[in-house]
């Protein structure tokens, strides 16, 4: 069975999304600040975390970013009730693999989580070993990024949908293609989560991310990896 740790101040809502995930046949344990989370995080047989980002005495992108720092790589999922994509951009840089605006629907959490886990239990999928391009070299073994020799900091997530366009090398991919083929949403569909992971992965491989080289958005299309050298 798997544990999920659930770190969100507001009671109602924590309670209601543990006992939904125990009807779901998940096991939950519950955090209501961050210090507490965090701690808890530390913890081993914790599978996934859901992470408000509101939170006292310690913020959910310091949680998060303090956990990837400490080399904890559970998967994360973000909550937040903000719909700037600032926030969310954020939380993906520092490492969540996911997030979800409030107000959600369980089963679109659910959705995600699933999602978010099988990802993990498949990222042994065989792929070349290292790919290069320009000043970034991908090491797929180790899902660590390069950029000019410096180790970048990439979520699960990231490294999947890099993976994917460089597998896809040269062709238009579509939103839908990513989530459908990353992602594996069936009920909960959403582009804009496929167009922030594309504006991350941007600010991490692309020299000038505003005027990318690599990762090309194709109008009304998707999404095209360029790269002129193959491994």
């Amino acid at each position: 069975m798997k544990k999920l740790l659930i770190i969100e101040d507001d009671p109602a809502l924590s309670k209601g999304i543990s006992i939904f995930l125990n009807e779901e046949g998940f096991e939950t344990d519950t955090a209501s600040d961050g210090i507490e989370g965090y701690n808890k995080a530390l913890k081993p047989g914790i599978d996934l975390i859901i992470l408000d980002l509101i939170l006292p005495n310690k913020n959910g992108i310091d949680v998060c970013r303090e956990l990837r720092e400490n080399k904890i790589m559970v998967p994360i999922i973000i909550l937040s009730s903000r719909k700037d994509d600032s926030d969310k951009i954020v939380g993906l840089e520092l490492g969540s693999d996911d997030y979800v605006t409030k107000p959600f629907n369980n089963r679109e959490l659910l959705a995600r989580i699933k999602a978010v886990l099988r990802r993990y239990e498949n990222h042994d999928i065989k792929t070349i070993d290292k790919f290069s391009f320009g000043k970034i070299t991908v090491d797929f073994i180790n899902h660590e990024l390069f950029n000019d020799g410096s180790l970048v900091k990439m979520s699960e997530t990231e490294f999947n949908v890099l993976k994917y366009l460089i597998e896809h090398q040269g062709e238009v991919v579509t939103r839908n293609m990513l989530l459908d083929d990353v992602w594996g949403y069936e009920s909960f569909p959403t582009t804009r989560t496929v167009d922030n992971y594309i504006l991350s992965l941007r600010k991490k491989i692309e020299e000038i991310p505003s005027k990318p080289k690599y990762l090309l958005t194709i109008h009304t299309a998707g999404y095209k990896f360029k790269c002129t050298s193959l491994p």
